[in-house]
């Protein structure tokens, strides 16, 4: 029989709407539920792409044993950590602090007022590798809490002090220097894997932020060191397992540090920070690969996540189902892989002896495997000799995989990371000149504004099937929207956007900030909790705070708001903090700080819609590498906006203040390069452009598309 999950609206939340398990959702009816029966909390949380998470609800959710225990001793709250990004991260370092590491799915117990005083993450149905099984463990907590009671309120009273005392560094710190900087990239070389590419050792995720960093940097200094870090670390990615060279896109991390076997869920955060990280590398250096990367990775968002209403799912699972799931599974326990993985007898049988044995060589197919039972991910180490052949045998191979079981899908559509679907496919639009993307971004767009975003600018965290859910949007939610709607007036040169960026930022400033300069990830206004969260660090997204910081420059460049600007010099002080001594940890802030330094960049390009030689200037404009660098354009004969809403009567500027006082020069449409609102004399030719912006010679000579 359904629990209460059956009305969630989250996928990953209904994938357990049938256990036995009585769950609730997170509520305040919970804890009282708690505090009514007088026994603790369960809570646990997880992703719907999440591979652990399934097993967990195969082995021990969907045991009746385990479940009839659960539900008398406990009351069990299931919470989507997508949708609840605010209760996550504040039990997550509950976790993290009692056990030195974190994950999903993470299981923790509290006390009916939520205070954490026994946490883990995933726990086997029997005693395994020194780890207690989990019903040992319900049952050691169910003593404890008869006959200690005492010690576990001391235990949670103390925990919570310790997360209070654990807040983020002071917003007081400067930005990072351009001294700080280059030093971050100098322990960034000291972390790089010289073998295999990437940082660290296995697991390996792709470090998109950091990458985007360094290609910043390499602008700004001409670093071969920066350039160098970036060019092995993308081309390994995108030439090993965790790239689907069938259907494009990656995973999410590498599980080894050679690039080969992925964790294959699929998640659309990564996609969008990764295209846009290949956009640039092929911007700076022409990469074939880096322009191919982009257009698949950009395929694969259009084609396997877009949603009915136009936004972006969240994530293809980790897992297919090799069947059927029972009642109660926690639907979706699968094989991990079998979309995905080859044998040479499978290459063969698709596509004859002859193109089968060529494919298994090409793609690193053997007769031992690379992954599990003697199958292979698909690597291409090389381009191949014969595009044509390549091109035919793809083809014919990604038909038979969608002939395969797939992979479910979370179609939830989350506000933050459409945001930077959108930057992404916006930008990679206008430099490859497909129309399509835009196309996307734009509806994509389109949802967030009709269901996302309510009625005083505050945003909703969520959407599924056109209809939004009751969370509250957080930090990054504002700001990833917020410069979505920048990378749109790029884009379109529509001056609504800038209104509406705007619009969020001062919800922001106003609702977020912690009066020291920096913010915390949830509104003044929120549900509250054992502790209000900041985290400032950069992980698999941009931190709330990074974003913001980059969304506000850019918007000070094109406005010329001296406060904008300020707050995204305070946000970044803690980028200031970690540059020198853990700079993987800071990456969009240390990209958004070399924009800072480097100005940034201000472009305005005026003259008629119809004029080629705007056109002309605007495309040569758009292939600047500056860091963070601002693209506006219109026609100076556009109406303009009264400069006082109020007295409509009044003088009239430019929608886009950038543009303001930029006349055509001798009636032709010209170019303004500037920092701080002050510019270069005005150009009229795209070459003379070019030299002012300094663009890579390839880009200087050869048309973007």
């Amino acid at each position: 029989m359904p629990n209460r999950l059956a009305g969630a609206t989250s996928p990953y939340l209904l994938q357990h709407a049938d256990n036995p398990v009585d769950w609730w959702e997170w509520e305040e009816q919970a804890f009282a539920e708690a505090r009514r029966r007088d026994v603790p909390v369960m809570l646990s949380i997880g992703y719907a792409a999440c591979h652990w998470c399934h097993v967990m609800a195969h082995e021990s959710f969907a045991d009746p044993g385990i479940a009839a225990y659960l539900n008398d001793h406990f009351v069990s709250v299931k919470v989507d950590r997508e949708e609840r990004p605010d209760v996550d991260a504040v039990y997550m370092e509950a976790v993290q602090a009692m056990t030195g590491h974190g994950g999903w799915p993470l299981t923790a117990f509290l006390t009916p007022s939520g205070e954490p005083f026994y946490c883990g993450t995933y726990f086997p149905p029997q005693p395994r590798h020194g780890m207690p099984s989990f019903p040992q463990l319900l049952e050691s907590i169910t003593r404890t809490w008869t006959e200690r009671r005492g010690e576990v309120k001391r235990v949670g009273a103390e925990i919570v002090r310790q997360l209070a005392e654990r807040s983020a560094p002071s917003g007081s710190a400067q930005p990072p220097t351009t001294d700080d900087l280059d030093a971050a990239v100098a322990q960034l070389g000291r972390e790089f894997d010289a073998l295999h590419a990437g940082f660290g050792a296995a697991p390996k995720f792709p470090p998109s932020m950091v990458l985007e960093f360094l290609l910043r940097n390499h602008a700004r200094t001409g670093s071969p060191d920066a350039m160098t870090m970036t060019e092995r670390t993308c081309e390994r990615m995108a030439r090993g397992g965790m790239y689907d060279q069938l259907g494009g896109g990656f995973a999410r991390y590498s599980v080894d540090r050679e690039w080969v076997v992925p964790h294959f869920e699929k998640m659309l955060y990564d996609n969008a920070l990764l295209l846009r990280v290949y956009l640039h590398w092929w911007k700076a250096t022409g990469s074939s690969l880096g322009r191919r990367v982009v257009q698949e990775t950009a395929a694969f968002l259009l084609d396997d996540l877009r949603t009915a209403e136009g936004g972006f799912a969240s994530a293809l699972d980790a897992d297919t189902p090799a069947e059927e799931q029972p009642a109660g599974s926690g639907g979706g326990h699968g094989v991990e892989g079998l979309t995905y993985v080859w044998t040479p007898a499978q290459l063969r049988e698709v596509l004859g002896e002859g193109d089968g044995a060529w494919a298994a060589d090409l793609l690193t197919v053997t007769a031992t495997g690379t992954f599990e039972h003697g199958s292979s991910t698909l690597q291409l180490r090389a381009d191949p000799d014969d595009p044509e052949r390549w091109a035919r045998v793809r083809a014919v191979l990604r038909e038979a995989r969608a002939s395969r079981p797939q992979p479910g899908r979370d179609d939830k559509v989350v506000a933050a990371w459409n945001g930077l679907a959108v930057t992404a496919l916006a930008e990679a639009s206008v430099l490859l000149d497909e129309p399509t993307y835009l196309t996307a971004a734009l509806e994509a767009t389109d949802l967030l504004v009709r269901v996302h975003l309510h009625e005083g600018g505050r945003l909703r965290r969520t959407s599924r099937d056109g209809v939004a859910g009751r969370n509250a949007g957080v930090l990054e939610d504002y700001a990833d929207v917020a410069e979505a709607f920048l990378g749109l007036l790029s884009a379109t040169g529509d001056p609504q956007w800038l209104t509406r960026a705007g619009e969020l930022l001062d919800v922001a400033l106003a609702r977020f900030a912690d009066g020291a300069g920096g913010f915390y990830d949830t509104a003044d206004d929120a549900e509250l909790l054992v502790r209000r969260p900041q985290d400032p660090t950069d992980t698999a997204t941009p931190s709330g705070t990074s974003a913001l910081a980059g969304a506000l420059l850019s918007y000070s460049a094109l406005t010329g708001s001296a406060r904008h600007r300020e707050a995204a010099e305070r946000a970044l002080g803690v980028a200031g903090l970690l540059a020198r001594r853990a700079p993987r940890f800071a990456g969009w802030g240390l990209a958004v700080a070399e924009a800072l330094v480097a100005g940034p960049l201000e472009v305005a390009v005026v003259g008629p819609a119809e004029d080629p030689g705007r056109a002309a200037l605007l495309d040569t404009a758009r292939r600047t590498v500056s860091p963070g660098a601002v693209v506006a354009f219109g026609d100076p004969a556009d109406p303009a906006d009264p400069a006082d809403p109020a007295d409509p009567a009044g003088p009239e500027v430019p929608a886009v203040p950038l543009l303001r006082d930029r006349p055509l020069v001798g009636g032709r449409a010209a170019a303004y390069v500037c920092r701080g609102f002050t510019c270069q004399a005005p150009v009229t030719e795209p070459a003379a452009l070019a030299d002012q912006l300094g663009l890579p010679d390839w880009l200087s000579q050869s048309p973007a598309g």
